[in-house]
């Protein structure tokens, strides 16, 4: 049987992004009954338990394999390069371009200015590139629920506020701030958090005050996205997971690494971009509120165009087929 190990990390600092979206690999490869194994960092935040729950053990040391595939902006060619004695191939998932990698195969599934070269002089001219939001990384329930899809009008009854696995800066209690104060009027609101948001027994406490659907570290995410009109996010991997099912949303950039990608995502009209989270008050969110029902044909192109620039390359996840090609 083949062996795969993940190096990844979850805390309250990075947030959860990278291991979620490689518990979908991890799913995907034990379906081709390959040995997945994670190896993450006991840190504060870390999802090593809600992992072992999914059926996957951590190890804390290296181990032979027949592929190791690194999701970790703290890793680069230094370390890789001393991988190559423990495997047989190496695979990066990155959404930077700030760093060289030894690698054999590399995945970006953003958008952003020229992101079909950018990892020029960073890697290996024989390293498979998989660049580009036709390489969504994408769980079964997202996939499933394209092929569902409501239609968009663009009128905006019910909302969905999910700002990350950790939301570092608080962004959700700013937003229920918002809608407390506004003078808009909306049918339902879900509010999503993960495990390692610091402040989620505050604002169950709030959902349930105000009669809101409270939600932590759910695996029906594409369901809730399915049920709303509108949502309340962040940049990151969530921004592709919300336009590939086609919902309007708006994306505060609470991390330096998703400024590029949200910008740009904003210019292409997927998503409504209001700016650096240190710029961003209660007020901020009012005024997002309240503009929700003055624009229904805006709402209603942004979905059209999240579904364009999510369109896979052929059957969904196209980069399962290139990691079972390398391992064979």
């Amino acid at each position: 049987m083949k062996k795969v190990v993940i190096r990844t990390d979850a805390s309250t600092e990075i947030g959860s992004g990278h291991v979620i979206r490689c518990l979908t690999i991890a799913h995907l490869l034990k379906k081709h009954d390959i040995d997945v194994y994670f190896m993450m960092q006991e840190v504060p935040g870390n999802l090593i338990d809600y992992v072992a729950k999914q059926g996957f053990r951590n190890i804390t040391t290296l181990e032979s394999a027949d592929l190791y595939i690194i999701d970790h902006y703290n890793i680069d060619e230094g370390w890789e390069q001393k991988l190559r004695v423990y495997t047989k191939k190496i695979m990066v998932i990155d959404d930077l371009a700030n760093r060289s990698h030894d690698c054999d195969l590399l995945l970006d599934q953003n958008v952003v200015p020229q992101f079909e070269t950018r990892y020029e002089g960073l890697i290996s001219a024989h390293s498979v590139r998989l660049l580009g939001p036709s390489y969504l990384i994408m769980r079964d329930e997202f996939i499933k629920a394209r092929q569902n899809m409501p239609d968009r009008t663009g009128k905006v009854k019910k909302i969905l506020v999910f700002m990350g696995g950790t939301d570092p800066t608080d962004e959700t209690s700013k937003i229920l701030r918002a809608l407390q104060e506004t003078t808009t009027k909306f049918e339902t609101i879900h509010v999503v958090v993960g495990n390692g948001n610091v402040h989620k027994e505050y604002i169950q406490a709030i959902c349930t005050e105000r009669g809101f659907y409270y939600h932590c570290q759910i695996d029906y995410m594409a369901d809730l996205m399915l049920q709303v009109d509108f949502s309340i996010g962040a940049g990151g991997s969530t921004t592709w997971e919300r336009c590939y099912v086609g919902l309007p949303s708006s994306s505060t950039i609470v991390a330096d690494n998703q400024r590029i990608a949200t910008e740009y995502a904003a210019e292409l009209g997927a998503v409504w971009n209001i700016g650096w989270h240190e710029n961003i008050t209660v007020a901020t969110y009012i005024d997002l509120l309240n503009k929700l029902s003055e624009d229904t044909s805006f709402l209603k192109q942004m979905s059209v165009k999240g579904l364009q620039l999510t369109a896979s390359k052929g059957q969904p996840n196209p980069w399962l087929h290139e990691i079972l090609e390398m391992i064979k």
